[in-house]
């Protein structure tokens, strides 16, 4: 994969923003508001923690947030585990294969994960929208269930582009296939 910080998505050494690196900054901040929604959530969970522990008054419906925040989080790091090759592989099957047939192997896994993405991106709405119509909140603060469907649409809709562009990148690697070493 090429670095996207040094030049552009596609490697063309051209000056200039292309949507792709535009793309690829987009998921990686993602990814890092994930992170850092992670860290509050432990940060939230320690204090409540020490609260309970120290006065007998944890945060009440700490565990709804967790529950909430964590969901989130997790999507939010989807699209960037695809963007890197860090979702779940195979390389025993992998260890053995020259770069074509991993170009095309991942070829293959990218149209998968983009069908998978774009299959939860559809299936997820419309859960949003049963939540919302039936107006579903959590038990003890009462969120309402839907506000953090549109965090995660919007990660499951990045992770159809992080789809795309490792897709176009199998493409190339297999259009112009690297040189073998001996």
């Amino acid at each position: 994969m090429k670095d996207p910080d040094t030049n552009g998505a596609t490697g063309s050494g051209r000056s200039g923003a292309s949507p792709l690196w535009l793309a690829r900054v987009a998921i990686r901040s993602w990814a890092i508001l994930g992170g850092f929604l992670i860290i509050a959530l432990v940060l939230m969970t320690t204090a409540s923690v020490i609260s309970g522990f120290l006065f007998d008054k944890p945060f009440p419906g700490d565990f709804e947030l967790v529950e909430l925040g964590v969901a989130v989080a997790v999507f939010s790091f989807l699209p960037f585990c695809q963007l890197t090759g860090a979702n779940v592989t195979v390389d025993i099957f992998t260890a053995w294969a020259s770069p074509r047939l991993v170009d095309g192997f991942k070829l293959v896994s990218s149209l998968i994960a983009g069908a998978f993405a774009l299959l939860l991106l559809t299936t997820m709405y419309d859960g949003m929208e049963y939540y919302r119509q039936y107006n579903e909140v959590t038990p003890i603060l009462e969120v309402p269930i839907w506000s953090v469907f549109p965090a995660i649409l919007f990660s499951l809709a990045l992770l159809a582009v992080a789809s795309l562009i490792t897709l176009i990148e199998a493409v190339q690697g297999l259009a112009h296939p690297a040189p073998q070493s001996l």
